[in-house]
């Protein structure tokens, strides 16, 4: 039987680390990301991929101030993945991580992979040029510090051109018609045995001018739409947007070119590459933003480059991260016993009555915030889908007819708004400066933290009945045993009627005192996970409304 119970015993020590069992046991903390390739139809692999970090998803503290710690690993939690650190900014909490994820699958279940951090002496393994596969030629991120250099190869291009700060991934650059020239090399020479794809980010301000050209051959917009041109045929097709962000992609192979927007095909058609090793422009009279000028050496397929546009989107459906691992332990105990109570004394009346006092109390807290929570959390979904279905000139008329008492993030809007109608301009038109939209950022933040202490107010009644509640039922308990021993000194007579009331008037006493802590206790963490949901919404959204705010007023 000892026998037995020794090997339960043990067997209930391990399975806890049975279950938390990682990667590496020097990195405290992970966060899951999942991979969700919904339409998928085929398996894909090497395709790079983006991890936007921020204060909702990830926790900066756990992390060292440059990512160096950072560590991505397969779902096996065994195999370390490429990945490089485009933008790291532990003090604003926002980060860009690129992961060449070696296969896409439709059919895997329950994808993910794993991202770790937490080790203060871990060095940086993040390698940007094994963070792409090998037939990328080039990849222009605009964010590396020697100025418009390639993250693959060391390329330089060189031309005219500013850097955006705050651009759809990290930073980008901005054209004014000039062009960015990168000069003739042989890993960039185009072969008529060959193939070609060239993908990017743009938000154009002009719907016109060329975003790759190499000899004759050439991916430009013309009267707003996409275009492919090896001189001697001609491919268009495709719808382009003034100041909004948009993907597009040409790949060239097997004799047929084709142009994508936005991860689909939009024209396609006979045609083929040339030998040419000229030097590649970029950007010949576009004029706009530009992010993510990728080149490659083989016809990408339609799949690749609908994974590759989804990854690397603001609202990517193919990658979400998660929050890391919270592990979280409880205790709770209830005991009933059989007492009268008329053989309660005078002392543990006092301590009931006070008990039940703080019961009534603690219970009208948290029905109270039970309702308030339900109510924020309903109004603020229902904002946030109206904040999400707002088309660009809808942005600043979201308070029109709209119910926002209940609606923390609605509020929070409503502080962003007041904000930028103050810089609106004499004809009613409104440019943000840097010095604005951080200005804006601090007057939602100020809000956020209103926001904050309203949703936790009386939340410390609370605290005071699970710490308070179990030491009054000790008290009584402890009062009741003395007046019990000192009634049997006197007495000296020692027998069952004799100690059984007040033993019953300690332990009535000791119940109510859990009583009171046990609801408040569930009922505390029950509100402070609502609460923290609520303000990880809040949080997100101010991210997302100064970006929005930003993409489409900053000057």
């Amino acid at each position: 039987m000892l026998r037995k119970c020794g090997f339960l015993l043990g067997l209930l020590m391990v399975l806890p680390a049975l279950a938390h069992a990682a990667w590496n046991d020097d990195w405290s903390s992970r966060a899951k990301v999942d991979v969700n390739p919904a339409g998928l139809q085929s398996a894909e692999s090497q395709v790079p991929v983006v991890l936007r970090l921020h204060s909702g998803n990830f926790d900066f503290s756990s992390a060292n101030l440059d990512g160096s710690d950072l560590r991505v690993i397969a779902a096996d939690d065994k195999t370390e993945l490429k990945f490089h650190i485009e933008k790291f900014d532990s003090i604003n909490e926002l980060a860009v991580i690129w992961v060449l994820l070696p296969k896409v699958d439709p059919a895997e279940k329950n994808a993910h992979i794993w991202l770790y951090s937490g080790n203060e002496s871990a060095p940086s393994t993040a390698d940007s040029q094994a963070s792409f596969d090998d037939a990328t030629t080039a990849v222009f991120h605009f964010a590396e510090k020697t100025f418009f250099q390639d993250a693959k190869s060391g390329l330089v291009a060189t031309g005219d051109a500013t850097v955006q700060k705050a651009a759809l991934i990290g930073e980008a650059a901005v054209l004014n018609g000039s062009p960015l020239v990168v000069p003739a090399t042989p890993a960039l020479a185009l072969s008529s045995a060959g193939g070609l794809s060239v993908s990017a980010w743009l938000k154009p301000t002009a719907v016109d001018g060329t975003v790759y050209q190499q000899g004759g051959v050439s991916l430009s917009i013309e009267n707003g739409k996409l275009q492919f041109s090896n001189g001697s045929a001609t491919i268009a097709g495709g719808e382009l947007k003034p100041d909004t962000w948009q993907h597009v992609a040409l790949t060239v192979g097997n004799g047929r070119a084709s142009l994508y927007l936005d991860g689909v095909e939009v024209a396609s058609g006979e045609a083929a590459l040339a030998d040419v090793s000229d030097n590649v422009q970029i950007g010949a009279g576009f004029q706009g933003e530009l992010d993510e000028l990728v080149l490659a050496n083989v016809a990408r397929s339609p799949a690749w480059i609908k994974l590759a546009a989804n990854g690397q989107s603001m609202d990517s459906q193919l990658i979400k991260v998660h929050a890391a691992d919270d592990d979280e332990a409880g205790e709770g105990s209830s005991s009933h016993f059989m007492v009268l109570f008329e053989s309660l004394t005078v002392d543990a009346w006092v301590v009931i009555i006070i008990l039940a006092i703080m019961f009534v109390i603690s219970a009208a807290v948290m029905v109270a915030k039970a309702r308030q929570v339900a109510r924020n959390d309903k109004a603020n979904q229902e904002f946030l889908q109206r904040f999400n279905q707002a088309n660009n000139a809808q942005l600043l008329q979201l308070d029109q007819g709209n119910n926002k008492t209940d609606s923390t993030l609605a509020r929070l809007y409503m502080a962003g708004l007041r904000e930028i109608r103050k810089r609106y301009a004499a004809d009613g038109s409104v440019s943000l400066s840097g010095a604005s939209l951080d200005a804006i950022k601090a007057a939602i933040d100020a809000d956020l933290i209103r926001e904050n202490k309203k949703l936790n107010a009386n939340i410390v009644l609370l605290t005071i009945a699970i710490s308070g509640g179990p030491f009054l039922g000790l008290l009584g308990t402890v009062v009741g045993v003395m007046i019990t021993f000192a009634e049997i000194a006197a007495a000296g007579d020692v027998n069952v009627n004799a100690i059984a009331p007040g033993i019953a008037a300690a332990l009535m006493a000791t119940v109510a005192g859990l009583a009171v802590a046990i609801p408040a206790l569930f009922g505390y963490n029950y509100l402070s996970s609502r609460i923290k949901n609520i303000n990880t919404d809040m949080q997100i959204f101010v991210d997302e409304y100064v970006t929005r705010v930003a993409e489409l007023y900053g000057k």
